[in-house]
């Protein structure tokens, strides 16, 4: 994301200058503390929210495992990746993020789900 696209979310962040802490300005400082510890709440809620999806997600792909397995369809799906690949590119594109980043970010994705397939194809299947 480059300087004129502000933050993920449009606002543009702003420093502010770190002073001694004085009795008069203690409120200030004690205020800001607390935003910041509700921002950090905030954060990890959200990080919370990305771990569960992150698993939730790898476990739909060993569901997809099986079914290939079950059905002999090969593991490997080039085009199914440039489908995934393309979203996260307009994505990127429509919420002003870096496409570097999500195309990394779905890189390693993509292959743990691949490690992840690979390991169930090459189990025997239960299936009757």
């Amino acid at each position: 994301m480059n300087s004129e696209q502000g933050r993920p979310s449009g606002r543009r962040e702003t420093a502010v200058a770190v002073h001694d802490t004085t009795p008069a300005d203690a409120g200030s400082h004690e205020d800001a503390q607390r935003i910041l510890q509700s921002l950090r709440d905030e954060l990890d809620g959200l990080d919370r929210t990305l771990l569960e999806t992150v698993r939730r997600r790898l476990d739909c792909c060993c569901r997809i495992g099986l079914h290939k397995r079950d059905h002999a369809i090969p593991m490997m799906q080039p085009h199914r990746i440039g489908v995934v690949q393309a979203r996260a590119a307009a994505f990127a594109a429509e919420h002003g993020l870096s496409p570097a980043f999500l195309h990394a970010l779905y890189e390693l994705i993509i292959t743990e789900t691949c490690r992840l397939e690979d390991e169930i194809i090459g189990a025997p299947s239960t299936s009757a």
